[in-house]
C-alpha cells in the first residue's frame, strides 16, 4: 500500500505540472507588462509556491529587459525557481551563466551552494526515491560535480552561512561515491580482474576516508592482493584492518 501511495503521488505531481503550463493570457500579459510589474508577479508567484508561473515572468524579464533594474536578482531567482521545479538542466545553465557574467558578485557563495544543490538534484531520480530503489550504481558525474561545488564553496568562502550545510552534504556525497566505487570493485571481482578491483578499492581509502565503506574496501584489497600473490601488500592491508576493524573475519582466517 505504501508503494501504491507513492505512485499515486507521482501521478498527481505530473498532473500538477501539466496544469501549471502557461496559458495564452499569461503569455500576452508577460509580453506587455513593465519590468516592475513582471518582477512583482514573479515574486508573488514564488511566495505562493507557483514556481512554473514565476519562471515565465522571470524569463520574460530576462529576455525583454536584460539590462533592467532587476537583472541580477532575476537571474538569482531563476536559479532558485528552476531548482524548486526539479529542472536541473535549466538551473545549471543559468548558474554557469551567472558565474561567467558576475564572478565578483557578493552572493557568489550562494550561487556555488545552489550549484551543489542542483547537481545533487540531478544525481537523484524522483521515481527511484518514491519506490525506495537503490540506484547507487548510476553514473556519479553529478554527484562528483556537487562534491566539487561544495568543496569550492567551503575553501573559498569558509565564513559563508552555507558552509556548514555544504559540509554535511559533502559527507553524504562521500558515502554515495564510495559506495559506487565499491560496487565497481565488486564487479571487477566477478570478472576476476583482481588488479582493477584493488585499485578501485584503494581509491575509496584515498578519496573518501572515514566512510562506512572503509572496511569493505580493505576486505577487497586483502582478497585482491592474495589472489595476485602480493603477500607484503596484503599484510600491510591486514595491519590497517587490525588497527581499525580487529573483529573482521579476514583476520581470523
Amino acid at each position: 500500500m505504501h508503494k501504491i501511495a507513492k505512485v499515486a503521488a507521482l501521478v498527481l505531481l505530473s498532473l500538477a505540472i501539466t496544469a501549471c503550463s502557461s496559458s495564452p493570457e499569461d503569455v500576452d500579459v508577460a509580453s506587455k507588462a513593465s519590468p516592475d510589474v513582471l518582477y512583482s508577479q514573479a515574486r508573488t508567484s514564488m511566495e505562493l509556491g507557483n514556481y512554473s508561473k514565476a519562471v515565465r515572468s522571470l524569463e520574460a524579464l530576462d529576455t525583454r529587459f536584460p539590462f533592467g533594474p532587476h537583472k541580477t536578482q532575476v537571474q538569482l531567482d531563476l536559479i532558485f525557481a528552476y531548482y524548486k521545479m526539479d529542472d536541473a538542466a535549466s538551473g545549471l545553465a543559468n548558474i554557469d551563466r551567472f558565474l561567467r557574467l558576475n564572478p565578483t558578485h557578493p552572493n557568489i557563495d550562494y550561487v556555488y551552494y545552489m550549484r551543489g544543490l542542483t547537481n545533487m538534484q540531478a544525481d537523484n531520480y524522483l521515481f527511484h526515491d518514491l519506490m525506495n530503489i537503490d540506484r547507487t550504481d548510476r553514473d556519479p558525474k553529478n554527484a562528483q560535480d556537487a562534491f566539487k561545488d561544495f568543496d569550492r564553496l567551503i575553501k573559498s568562502y569558509p565564513n559563508s552561512k552555507y558552509a556548514a550545510d555544504a559540509q554535511q552534504r559533502m559527507q553524504f556525497l562521500k558515502n554515495r561515491l564510495a559506495k559506487y566505487s565499491i560496487q565497481v570493485a565488486e564487479y571487477y571481482i566477478k570478472m576476476n580482474a583482481w588488479s582493477a578491483a584493488a585499485v578501485r578499492a584503494q581509491s575509496v581509502m584515498e578519496k573518501f576516508p572515514g566512510t562506512p565503506l572503509t572496511e569493505r574496501a580493505l576486505e577487497i584489497m586483502a582478497k585482491a592482493y592474495d589472489e595476485l600473490g602480493q603477500e607484503k601488500l596484503q599484510q600491510n592491508v591486514k595491519a590497517v584492518m587490525k588497527a581499525n576493524f580487529p573483529n573482521n573475519e579476514i583476520l581470523t582466517n
